[in-house]
């Protein structure tokens, strides 16, 4: 046996191990009750040590000897177990390096793990139900199913890698659709849509907004200041009624909110996206400037 030992590489205590279990039976016994193997006993042992090393147990190493199967076969089922460790591995680091980035309490803690460990189908109906309670009793035309549609845009799954920020981004993603407050701003918002003010300068206005406030944002001009009333009248003709601008900026103020900007940036990182430069700030700008010289 410490021959066999020697030619693979195999303890002693191995060797014994495999024999006694029926795996590899010796081929005959000596004089001394020593157990012998040939040549393809040793091939065999061989074999079974570069399964076991891949991770492959005795049991389907038996069935390999035993031509039950193949080690083909059984290197795909093995295959497909490691991809889903390795997967399980890849998002248990992205969470703790979530967690080491957020600081947050041991509650806090425990719901990341959670959250990230949710399967896709479970991720998809927490947004899918947020989708129904937020715009249920809401008559949504057809602009507005597009966006809804748009708002239900998750991944299948997690990355096999995720970044810490896309396991941060469900987390936040998942706070944010429980706020009862962010519930209502988007109903306020979609109701809003109706308005004559939305259908006259929606479109329009964003371009406009993003070119001339967000450059004005950019050279850091004041929005009450003349050179900001300026670029009011780039933006919004100057000859417009003074109640059409009113109801104008009570629109913006209804539209122009922060929480449902970052919805959709959270929804662009999860999907593996750069998130669209921020529109916000040209906006707040612009609402101010509608305060100031309206």
């Amino acid at each position: 046996m410490g021959q066999i030992a020697r030619r693979t590489g195999l303890s002693v205590h191995t060797i014994r191990f495999w024999s006694d279990s029926g795996l590899i039976v010796p081929t005959d016994r000596s004089a001394g009750g020593y157990r012998l193997y040939d040549a393809a006993a040793v091939a065999r042992f061989d074999l079974v040590r570069n399964l076991r090393e891949l991770g492959i147990g005795l049991e389907a190493i038996r069935k390999i000897l035993a031509r039950q199967t193949t080690v083909a076969e059984v290197a795909e089922v093995h295959a497909r177990a490691l991809d889903s460790e390795i997967r399980a591995l890849k998002l248990r680091r992205a969470v703790l390096r979530a967690i080491a980035k957020r600081g947050g309490t041991t509650e806090e803690t425990m719901m990341t793990h959670k959250l990230a460990q949710l399967s896709a189908t479970q991720r998809q109906q927490i947004i899918d139900e947020f989708i129904e309670n937020t715009f249920s009793g809401i008559t949504l035309n057809d602009d507005a199913k597009v966006v809804t549609d748009w708002m239900r845009e998750l991944p299948d799954e997690l990355p096999d890698d995720p970044a810490p920020r896309q396991v941060d981004a469900w987390v936040e993603l998942a706070d944010l659709v429980n706020s009862e407050d962010f519930r209502q701003r988007l109903r306020q918002i979609t109701l809003s849509s109706a308005s004559p003010v939305a259908s006259r300068y929606g479109y329009e206005l964003r371009s406009l907004t993003m070119k001339h406030a967000g450059q004005a944002v950019a050279e850091s001009i004041a929005p009450d200041s003349a050179e900001g009333r300026a670029v009011l009248d780039r933006i919004i003709k100057p000859d417009m009624p003074g109640d059409e601008r009113g109801e104008l900026r009570r629109w913006l103020e209804t539209v122009a909110d922060p929480q449902v900007e970052r919805y959709w940036q959270l929804i662009a990182v999860l999907n593996g996206r750069e998130p669209a430069p921020p529109t916000m700030p040209a906006f707040t700008w612009l609402i101010a400037a509608l305060h100031a010289h309206g």
